[in-house]
């Protein structure tokens, strides 16, 4: 199972994808893109795994997440339902220079892309019928534009789209711990992965930690999940190990290392099978 999936952004700013039916290519897959990534669903019921969190989506949602931030996306579907989704990703610095004469626009932009997150990273209820017609106009437009006009046009897109999620924004304000849902154990599992990914893995200690036994702890995971405390343990891990190549001077070996690998052998293989270039080769890539 391939991990992470950087979408190049180096050599054009800005990918978009309208109205892709993506029912039979879908691939559930933990992964995390370069840019700022905006996703939303036109027709299908799915959950995606974020942040610790698992958050259901339906038709009419909105899900945006961060640069380099790990998701998974699976779909809940119905007999003879499709899945049909719209998405967008960008470099967000790019979008930045554009909005400048826009100050409030600006601002919510920046509460999406790096402010501290106050609640789930999605939109619910959104009026499909105008956003379908958005979409409808800017495709057929950035279809038919000149190439050397085509960023101007795709940036105006999300201008555009921006101007039209900004009404749909939730209070920014911080909920009561105390009203705050109980987390279920799978988000449980998450928050701890996310304290000790950087440690050599032990079932035991993480059942005990949360107070169930590990078979349970280990079934229940899977189960709101979809996969196994490994597998999501290993993509936090190489999600890392990513970061570190491409942002600090540690050698592979301490690479492995600070994310709970200490055989250098091993680190190596793993990250090659799920990124599908040895730590050295990612690091010196341009994507």
């Amino acid at each position: 199972m391939r991990i992470l999936n950087y979408m190049n952004l180096y050599s054009h700013p800005v990918q978009l994808s309208f109205l892709k039916d993506r029912t039979d290519e879908f691939v559930e897959v933990y992964h995390a893109h370069q840019g700022m990534e905006l996703l939303y669903v036109h027709e299908g019921n799915s959950q995606v795994i974020v942040n610790q969190q698992i958050v259901k989506l339906a038709p009419g949602c909105l899900f945006f997440f961060r640069p380099f931030q790990l998701h998974r996306i699976q779909l809940k579907l119905g007999p003879g339902s499709r899945y049909i989704r719209s998405l967008f990703v960008f470099e967000p610095s790019k979008l930045d220079e554009y909005l400048a004469p826009f100050a409030s626009l600006r601002s919510f932009f920046h509460r999406l892309w790096k402010e501290p997150l106050e609640q789930a990273q999605v939109f619910e209820g959104l009026p499909q019928e105008a956003f379908l017609s958005l979409f409808d106009s800017y495709r057929e437009r950035i279809a038919n534009t000149q190439p050397e006009l085509q960023l101007e046009e795709e940036m105006l897109f999300l201008i555009s789209l921006l101007h039209q999620l900004k009404p749909f924004e939730a209070p920014q304000q911080r909920k009561d711990p105390l009203q705050l849902r109980s987390s279920s154990i799978a988000e449980r599992v998450m928050g701890w992965v996310e304290q000790h990914y950087m440690d050599e893995f032990d079932l035991r200690q993480l059942a005990d930690d949360i107070h169930l036994t590990p078979n349970h702890v280990s079934a229940a995971f899977r189960q709101k999940a979809g996969t196994s405390i490994t597998e999501y343990l290993t993509a936090r891990r190489i999600r890392q190990a990513c970061w570190l190549l491409k942002m600090s001077d540690l050698s592979i070996q301490e690479v492995g290392q600070a994310i709970g690998l200490t055989n250098s052998s091993y680190f190596c293989n793993l990250f090659k099978k799920h990124v599908g270039l040895s730590p050295n080769r990612y690091r010196h890539s341009v994507g």
